[in-house]
């Protein structure tokens, strides 16, 4: 069995963590846990996503945390841009990374977007072409491949057309998502197979949720696969208010853990991140679902 020597993780905590929680941080207090997660030596973090407040109210401050980040030079800093007037706020804070979002489902997509797949398909066109005329670097989420909580399963014909005229576009990478955790490893494996024999796995990353406690699973099997870069979130924060039943990411803690058994480098610093996670628990007060953080408490208080 061939395991990667090295795992790039994407840390989407602030944004896709954030996104769906009553709890409101304030802009310092945001700028804070981002500087503990870069402390930790992630080498990439996604910090906020430019879409209307009134569709995600806790990132409304997003183009005022954008502007103020303590940025590190060997870090990437990333965010979320649904459209041109979100683009124009990435550029106003020279961040790294432009990512973008679609479904692969059409009801999703719609009820997400508010467009067709088909529209949404031609806006990220434009946005790509702004991107690379300003030599950033693109990325494109794909949520419900593995599952849509409206047309449950999602044919694997339309994953790869969708796949197929992203990359056309020059997106850097794919980000799959298994928007509400239904993904298994034998799902994922068959997937995998056949995407990878049409497209590069360096072009490919993976979006686990753990709704149903597969999300590192799913990551060893795509690890198989030969998959090498993949999104997590402190503490296992997460959820995605437009899919019902969506819950937390898998916990970026939980996938260094077991990537360090595995002998995966990482370059990401375990007991740092895990203070993290605990400093981000206390501002939302509640109990994030961390294996990594539930270990750290029971250890500190036996």
């Amino acid at each position: 069995m061939a395991l990667p020597k090295s795992v790039l993780i994407r840390e989407v905590g602030p944004r896709d963590g954030l996104q769906n929680e009553s709890a409101w941080l304030d802009t310092n207090e945001k700028r804070t846990w981002i500087d503990l997660l870069a402390a930790a030596h992630l080498p990439y973090i996604e910090v906020t996503s430019f879409v209307h407040p009134k569709w995600v109210p806790a990132l409304k401050d997003a183009k005022q945390l954008a502007q103020s980040l303590n940025k590190i030079e060997d870090i990437t800093y990333a965010a979320l841009i649904p459209n041109e007037k979100g683009l124009a706020h990435f550029f106003e804070a020279n961040l790294d990374v432009g990512a973008m979002f679609i479904s692969s489902s059409e009801t999703h997509n719609k009820r997400n977007m508010n467009h067709s797949i088909q529209e949404t398909l031609s806006v990220i066109k434009q946005m790509t072409a702004d991107l690379k005329a300003e030599r950033r670097s693109t990325r494109v989420y794909i949520s419900t491949v593995f599952g849509c909580p409206y047309e449950k399963q999602v044919p694997m014909d339309q994953v790869l057309r969708l796949t197929e005229s992203l990359l056309s576009y020059g997106i850097d990478e794919i980000a799959l998502g298994d928007t509400i955790g239904e993904a298994h490893p034998l799902q994922v494996e068959r997937q995998l197979d056949i995407l990878l024999e049409r497209f590069p796995a360096d072009k490919i990353a993976l979006h686990f949720h753990d709704t149903k406690g597969m999300g590192l699973a799913n990551i060893y099997t795509a690890l198989k696969a030969g998959i090498t870069t993949f999104d997590s979130s402190s503490g296992g924060l997460g959820g995605c208010p437009y899919a019902p039943g969506s819950s937390g990411n898998v916990a970026t803690e939980d996938v260094v853990h077991m990537l360090q058994k595995l002998g995966i480098e990482t370059k990401v610093d375990l007991p740092t991140l895990i203070k993290a996670a605990e400093w981000i628990e206390t501002k939302i007060d509640r109990t994030l679902p961390s294996h990594c953080l539930r270990a750290f408490h029971s250890h500190t208080t036996s």
